[in-house]
Protein backbone atom coordinates (compact mmCIF):
# COMPACT_ATOMS: atom_id res chain seq x y z
CA UNK A 1 0.00 0.00 0.00
CA UNK A 2 2.56 2.36 0.39
CA UNK A 3 3.99 1.82 -2.51
CA UNK A 4 0.91 2.41 -4.08
CA UNK A 5 0.67 5.75 -2.40
CA UNK A 6 4.18 7.02 -2.98
CA UNK A 7 2.69 7.82 -6.34
CA UNK A 8 1.00 10.44 -5.97
CA UNK A 9 4.46 12.68 -4.45
CA UNK A 10 6.21 10.74 -7.33
CA UNK A 11 3.95 12.49 -9.56
CA UNK A 12 4.08 16.04 -7.95
CA UNK A 13 8.31 16.10 -7.71
CA UNK A 14 8.89 14.88 -11.48
CA UNK A 15 5.72 16.86 -12.73
CA UNK A 16 7.60 18.10 -15.50
CA UNK A 17 8.75 14.77 -16.78
CA UNK A 18 5.49 13.55 -16.56
CA UNK A 19 4.32 15.99 -19.18
CA UNK A 20 6.87 16.07 -20.89
CA UNK A 21 6.14 12.10 -21.12
CA UNK A 22 2.52 12.53 -21.73
CA UNK A 23 3.35 14.70 -24.75
CA UNK A 24 5.63 11.84 -26.37
CA UNK A 25 2.74 9.40 -25.25
CA UNK A 26 0.38 11.45 -27.19
CA UNK A 27 2.37 11.67 -30.25
CA UNK A 28 2.93 8.03 -30.54
CA UNK A 29 -1.04 7.24 -29.97
CA UNK A 30 -2.69 9.63 -31.89
CA UNK A 31 -0.70 9.71 -35.28
CA UNK A 32 -2.13 5.69 -35.76
CA UNK A 33 -5.23 6.69 -34.54
CA UNK A 34 -5.90 9.63 -37.30
CA UNK A 35 -4.35 7.13 -39.70
CA UNK A 36 -6.43 4.82 -38.82
CA UNK A 37 -9.46 7.06 -38.94
CA UNK A 38 -8.76 8.34 -42.83
CA UNK A 39 -8.59 5.23 -43.55
CA UNK A 40 -10.92 2.96 -41.83
CA UNK A 41 -13.60 4.77 -41.76
CA UNK A 42 -13.79 5.86 -45.72
CA UNK A 43 -13.41 1.95 -46.54
CA UNK A 44 -15.83 0.52 -43.73
CA UNK A 45 -18.35 3.26 -44.89
CA UNK A 46 -18.64 2.32 -48.03
CA UNK A 47 -18.11 -0.98 -48.09
CA UNK A 48 -21.11 -1.30 -45.24
CA UNK A 49 -22.93 0.94 -48.01
CA UNK A 50 -22.47 -2.42 -50.60
CA UNK A 51 -22.76 -4.96 -48.47
CA UNK A 52 -19.29 -6.35 -49.22
CA UNK A 53 -16.35 -6.99 -47.54
CA UNK A 54 -17.82 -8.44 -44.01
CA UNK A 55 -15.19 -11.26 -44.45
CA UNK A 56 -12.48 -8.78 -44.66
CA UNK A 57 -13.58 -6.59 -41.71
CA UNK A 58 -14.06 -9.80 -39.37
CA UNK A 59 -10.96 -10.87 -40.17
CA UNK A 60 -8.97 -8.07 -39.68
CA UNK A 61 -10.52 -7.99 -36.79
CA UNK A 62 -9.42 -10.67 -35.73
CA UNK A 63 -5.97 -10.41 -36.52
CA UNK A 64 -5.80 -7.08 -34.69
CA UNK A 65 -6.62 -8.93 -32.14
CA UNK A 66 -4.01 -11.97 -31.89
CA UNK A 67 -1.08 -10.06 -32.74
CA UNK A 68 0.65 -8.48 -30.00
CA UNK A 69 2.12 -4.79 -30.91
CA UNK A 70 5.37 -6.10 -28.38
CA UNK A 71 5.41 -9.23 -31.19
CA UNK A 72 5.05 -6.75 -34.37
CA UNK A 73 7.51 -4.05 -33.13
CA UNK A 74 9.83 -6.89 -32.85
CA UNK A 75 9.39 -8.35 -36.37
CA UNK A 76 9.33 -4.37 -37.86
CA UNK A 77 12.82 -4.02 -36.16
CA UNK A 78 14.52 -5.92 -39.27
CA UNK A 79 12.97 -3.39 -41.31
CA UNK A 80 12.34 -0.09 -39.78
CA UNK A 81 14.48 0.05 -37.33
CA UNK A 82 14.00 1.38 -34.31
CA UNK A 83 11.98 4.47 -33.71
CA UNK A 84 8.56 6.29 -33.71
CA UNK A 85 8.44 4.99 -37.88
CA UNK A 86 8.07 0.94 -36.09
CA UNK A 87 5.74 2.11 -32.67
CA UNK A 88 3.15 4.20 -35.59
CA UNK A 89 2.77 0.91 -37.86
CA UNK A 90 2.44 -1.83 -35.01
CA UNK A 91 -0.08 0.76 -33.18
CA UNK A 92 -1.76 1.36 -36.72
CA UNK A 93 -2.29 -2.41 -36.96
CA UNK A 94 -3.93 -2.17 -33.44
CA UNK A 95 -5.98 0.61 -34.20
CA UNK A 96 -7.57 -0.01 -37.79
CA UNK A 97 -9.06 -3.43 -37.44
CA UNK A 98 -11.94 -2.31 -35.12
CA UNK A 99 -12.60 1.46 -36.86
CA UNK A 100 -12.82 -0.20 -39.70
CA UNK A 101 -14.99 -2.73 -38.23
CA UNK A 102 -17.16 -0.61 -36.36
CA UNK A 103 -17.85 1.59 -39.54
CA UNK A 104 -18.86 -1.43 -41.99
CA UNK A 105 -21.31 -2.63 -39.37
CA UNK A 106 -22.76 0.42 -38.76
CA UNK A 107 -24.11 1.45 -42.66
CA UNK A 108 -24.35 -2.61 -43.43
CA UNK A 109 -26.91 -3.17 -40.37
CA UNK A 110 -29.04 0.24 -40.98
CA UNK A 111 -32.94 -1.19 -41.49
CA UNK A 112 -33.07 -1.97 -45.03
CA UNK A 113 -36.63 -0.51 -44.64
CA UNK A 114 -35.65 2.63 -44.30
CA UNK A 115 -32.92 2.89 -47.67
CA UNK A 116 -35.77 1.35 -49.63
CA UNK A 117 -37.85 4.14 -48.27
CA UNK A 118 -35.04 6.91 -49.27
CA UNK A 119 -34.30 5.37 -52.74
CA UNK A 120 -38.34 5.76 -53.31
CA UNK A 121 -38.13 9.36 -52.43
CA UNK A 122 -35.65 9.41 -55.49
CA UNK A 123 -32.29 9.46 -53.44
CA UNK A 124 -29.29 8.62 -55.03
CA UNK A 125 -27.24 5.79 -53.70
CA UNK A 126 -24.44 8.46 -52.60
CA UNK A 127 -27.32 10.62 -51.60
CA UNK A 128 -29.23 7.30 -49.46
CA UNK A 129 -25.37 7.04 -48.16
CA UNK A 130 -24.77 10.28 -47.10
CA UNK A 131 -28.47 11.42 -46.00
CA UNK A 132 -29.72 8.57 -44.20
CA UNK A 133 -27.13 5.30 -43.78
CA UNK A 134 -24.57 8.14 -42.83
CA UNK A 135 -25.82 9.70 -39.68
CA UNK A 136 -27.39 6.68 -38.18
CA UNK A 137 -24.11 5.19 -38.10
CA UNK A 138 -22.37 7.77 -36.80
CA UNK A 139 -22.67 6.73 -33.17
CA UNK A 140 -21.52 2.95 -33.58
CA UNK A 141 -18.61 4.46 -35.96
CA UNK A 142 -17.65 6.31 -33.00
CA UNK A 143 -18.04 3.85 -31.01
CA UNK A 144 -15.16 2.04 -32.97
CA UNK A 145 -12.93 4.98 -32.52
CA UNK A 146 -13.42 5.06 -28.47
CA UNK A 147 -12.22 1.40 -28.80
CA UNK A 148 -9.32 1.99 -31.03
CA UNK A 149 -8.18 4.85 -28.44
CA UNK A 150 -8.24 2.84 -25.64
CA UNK A 151 -6.34 -0.12 -27.22
CA UNK A 152 -3.77 2.34 -28.94
CA UNK A 153 -3.11 4.92 -25.50
CA UNK A 154 -3.00 2.11 -23.07
CA UNK A 155 -0.71 -0.31 -25.42
CA UNK A 156 1.45 2.65 -26.49
CA UNK A 157 3.84 2.14 -23.22
CA UNK A 158 5.59 -0.66 -25.84
CA UNK A 159 6.84 2.47 -27.19
CA UNK A 160 9.90 2.76 -25.21
CA UNK A 161 11.13 -0.62 -26.14
CA UNK A 162 11.32 0.82 -29.72
CA UNK A 163 13.49 4.25 -28.24
CA UNK A 164 10.34 6.13 -28.92
CA UNK A 165 9.33 7.63 -25.77
CA UNK A 166 6.40 7.84 -24.13
CA UNK A 167 5.22 7.14 -20.69
CA UNK A 168 6.82 3.79 -21.46
CA UNK A 169 9.93 5.27 -20.66
CA UNK A 170 8.63 5.39 -16.56
CA UNK A 171 6.82 2.16 -16.42
CA UNK A 172 9.46 -0.08 -17.97
CA UNK A 173 12.78 1.60 -15.90
CA UNK A 174 11.98 0.72 -12.50
CA UNK A 175 15.79 0.60 -11.23
CA UNK A 176 15.94 4.56 -12.02
CA UNK A 177 11.88 5.74 -10.87
CA UNK A 178 11.49 2.95 -8.55
CA UNK A 179 8.25 1.36 -8.25
CA UNK A 180 6.14 4.26 -7.39
CA UNK A 181 7.23 5.75 -10.61
CA UNK A 182 6.50 2.40 -12.39
CA UNK A 183 3.12 2.77 -10.59
CA UNK A 184 2.59 6.46 -11.71
CA UNK A 185 3.13 6.19 -14.65
CA UNK A 186 0.76 3.27 -15.12
CA UNK A 187 -1.75 5.18 -13.55
CA UNK A 188 -1.54 7.91 -15.89
CA UNK A 189 -1.88 6.19 -18.80
CA UNK A 190 -5.03 5.00 -17.00
CA UNK A 191 -6.12 8.58 -16.78
CA UNK A 192 -5.19 9.14 -20.47
CA UNK A 193 -7.33 6.66 -21.77
CA UNK A 194 -10.03 7.22 -19.68
CA UNK A 195 -10.46 11.09 -20.75
CA UNK A 196 -9.56 10.39 -23.92
CA UNK A 197 -12.49 7.74 -24.31
CA UNK A 198 -14.61 10.15 -22.54
CA UNK A 199 -14.14 12.99 -24.96
CA UNK A 200 -14.93 10.80 -27.84
CA UNK A 201 -18.29 9.56 -26.20
CA UNK A 202 -18.87 13.60 -25.45
CA UNK A 203 -18.47 13.71 -29.36
CA UNK A 204 -20.88 11.58 -29.95
CA UNK A 205 -23.61 13.25 -28.07
CA UNK A 206 -23.35 16.63 -29.45
CA UNK A 207 -23.10 15.24 -33.04
CA UNK A 208 -25.57 12.38 -33.33
CA UNK A 209 -28.78 12.47 -31.48
CA UNK A 210 -31.01 15.17 -33.40
CA UNK A 211 -29.53 14.27 -37.01
CA UNK A 212 -29.98 10.34 -36.20
CA UNK A 213 -33.41 10.37 -34.65
CA UNK A 214 -34.55 13.08 -37.36
CA UNK A 215 -33.52 11.10 -40.29
CA UNK A 216 -35.26 7.77 -38.85
CA UNK A 217 -38.16 9.37 -38.15
CA UNK A 218 -38.44 10.88 -41.86
CA UNK A 219 -37.49 7.57 -43.44
CA UNK A 220 -40.24 5.73 -41.47
CA UNK A 221 -42.70 8.31 -42.00
CA UNK A 222 -42.19 7.78 -46.01
CA UNK A 223 -42.29 4.27 -45.58
CA UNK A 224 -45.95 4.55 -43.93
Amino acid sequence: MDVFLGAFPFFVEHFGLMMQKTGEHLLISLIPIFAAMLLGIPLGVWLGHLHRGEFLAVSLTNIGRALPSLALIAILLGFVGIGLVNVVIALFVLAFPPILSYAFQAVNSVDADLTRAARGMGLTPLQVLLRVELPLGVPMIISGVRTAVVLTVSSATVAAIAGSGGLGDIILNQVAFGMSGVIAGALWVAVLAIALDQLAALLLRLATPRGARFVQGAALAAVA
